[in-house]
C-alpha cells in the first residue's frame, strides 16, 4: 500500500530518507491535502526506469511485428547461426 504523508513532513530529512530507503514503492507527498509531489530511493527510481525502458522496446517490436517488420523465429536463427557460425 502507498505511503502519503503531508509536505510538512519533509523537515526531518533523516526520517524520510530512512522511510524512502526501506521502501521498495515510492512516497506521495501531499501540500493541503491534495497530490504535491512523488519522491523515492534511488534504488527504486533505477528499477522503475529500467522497467519502463524494457516496456519501451517490447511496444517497439509489437509494433514493428504489426507493421510486418519482424522475421520468424527459425529464419532469424537461421541467419545468426550462419552469420557466426554455429
Amino acid at each position: 500500500m502507498p505511503k502519503i504523508i503531508p509536505i510538512t513532513d519533509l523537515r526531518n530529512t533523516t526520517e524520510i530518507s530512512e522511510l524512502c530507503n526501506n521502501s521498495s514503492e515510492p512516497i506521495f507527498i501531499t501540500k493541503n491535502g491534495y497530490g504535491n509531489m512523488v519522491i523515492m530511493s534511488n534504488q527504486t527510481y533505477e528499477k522503475t526506469v529500467a522497467a519502463a525502458e524494457i516496456f519501451q522496446k517490447l511496444l517497439t517490436a509489437v509494433q514493428e511485428i504489426e507493421c510486418g517488420n519482424g522475421l520468424d523465429g527459425e529464419m532469424a536463427f537461421r541467419q545468426l547461426r550462419e552469420k557466426y557460425g554455429y
